[in-house]
């Protein structure tokens, strides 16, 4: 067992730990940081593995930056090693390979995990999750081969790789248990569009469905039923969501709820460790309440925040949320976060784009834009995206004119 003087240790390989090192080094600080991840990869583009990457065979996962980035900018990197433990009373950190790690600050930037299915095996050939590189390197090679794909879940990783898959010309399709698509991350108009444009394409898609009597045989899924109805199983891609990956944190006595809970300025109950990205409650600066956010701009945002911190900034998190998706030939762009709760009066306006699949949907409560949707409307998402984050309230007749350019409203 070894002991290494650090000050910063950095526990997580996606983009946020990415953000971190990079932020820390411009801060002059990357010989104190440690960054130490499950995963045998560094920190990795995640986006291109539900698309681009299934497409070929011969596509690389892509690293944020080289090896000899992390090395000449003195950080220290300890891959396929994970961390097991968190000392608070020592500030010390150990690693699977019994490594013990002191620490002045511990970032947490642990993501999350695919949430499974009740009552099926997670070793079944034809079963496949998608959050980590080696889940993309499995499920491209089952993909390559399949005839039919079933996608159990219309979310955004559901309905992306569902998008690939029809693209490779498979028999694809999505069953979402809910009454519509995406109902925790877009507008019900938004879903809508969505649900007609994938049908169009030629998946099947059914929703409000219930699922179960798995049927398995020499470590295959062969079918499950669907409303009572058999459905033969060729492969079967679970994207029922993911949950916040907080073990670490909450054997330490760190306190979660939907995530690591965290104040504006990344810290947890313990001034001593933060925690950043997918796996932190943190409290929105636009609507108060406390909310967790799985999107690469939020991690990137959140890890500038945890830099200012660690550096004796008092920044606090004020970043406006947004989110994009790519499925087929849709491309998804979202900026806000819609008001929820009883009494919650949301107004609805839609600026018609250059086709009749370009749009945006401009949401009002109490008369102030809140939140912007676009559905293949890049340039107007842009602007619509600026008018939320400076505050800007042009009235919807006016933003929603196609010959007024919404740039013009800033």
């Amino acid at each position: 067992m070894s002991e290494v003087q650090a000050n910063i240790v950095i526990v997580g390989g996606g983009h946020a730990a990415a953000q971190l090192c990079a932020g820390l080094v411009a801060a002059g600080q990357g010989a104190l940081v440690h960054l130490v991840s499950d995963e045998p990869e560094l920190p990795y583009q995640r986006p291109p593995l539900s698309k681009a990457f299934l497409k070929t065979a011969t596509e690389p996962v892509q690293a944020h930056r080289p090896a000899d980035w992390y090395a000449s900018s003195g950080i220290s990197v300890h891959l396929g090693d994970a961390a097991v433990a968190i000392n608070r009373a020592a500030q010390t950190v150990t690693l699977a390979s019994g490594t013990k790690l002191p620490y002045a600050t511990l970032v947490l930037a642990t993501g999350t995990r695919a949430r499974r299915l009740p009552g099926l095996a997670e070793s079944l050939e034809n079963v496949a999750i998608l959050r980590s590189a080696a889940d993309a390197h499995s499920l491209r090679s089952r993909l390559m081969a399949a005839s039919a794909v079933t996608v159990l879940g219309g979310g955004f990783i559901g309905l992306e790789i569902a998008a690939t898959a029809q693209v490779l010309g498979k028999q694809v399709t999505v069953l979402e248990a809910a009454p519509r698509l995406l109902g925790r991350s877009v507008s019900a108009e938004l879903a809508a569009h969505v649900l007609n444009t994938h049908r169009a394409a030629g998946i099947a898609l059914q929703l409000g469905v219930a699922v179960g009597d798995f049927e398995v045989q020499g470590g295959r899924l062969m079918s499950l039923r669907v409303n009572g109805e058999p459905h033969s199983v060729d492969l079967l891609v679970l994207g029922i969501g993911a949950v916040a990956e907080t073990a670490l944190a909450e054997a330490a006595g760190l306190p979660c709820d939907n995530g690591i809970t965290v104040d504006a300025q990344m810290r947890t109950a313990d001034p001593h460790i933060l925690a950043v990205g997918d796996c932190a409650n943190f409290p929105h600066a636009g609507s108060g309440r406390r909310t967790r956010l799985e999107s690469v701009p939020n991690a990137n945002e959140q890890a500038r925040t945890a830099v200012a911190t660690i550096s004796g900034h008092d920044e606090p998190h004020r970043a406006l949320p947004w989110f994009w998706s790519e499925q087929g030939a849709l491309r998804l762009q979202m900026a806000g976060l819609l008001p929820t709760g009883p009494g919650t009066d949301i107004q609805t306006h839609r600026r018609p784009g250059a086709t009749p699949a370009s749009f945006s949907l401009l949401h009002y409560a109490g008369g102030q834009l809140v939140c912007a949707e676009s559905a293949n409307a890049p340039a107007d998402h842009m602007a619509l995206r600026k008018l939320l984050e400076t505050g800007a309230n042009p009235a919807p007749a006016l933003a929603c004119d196609p010959a007024v350019a919404l740039k013009s409203l800033a």
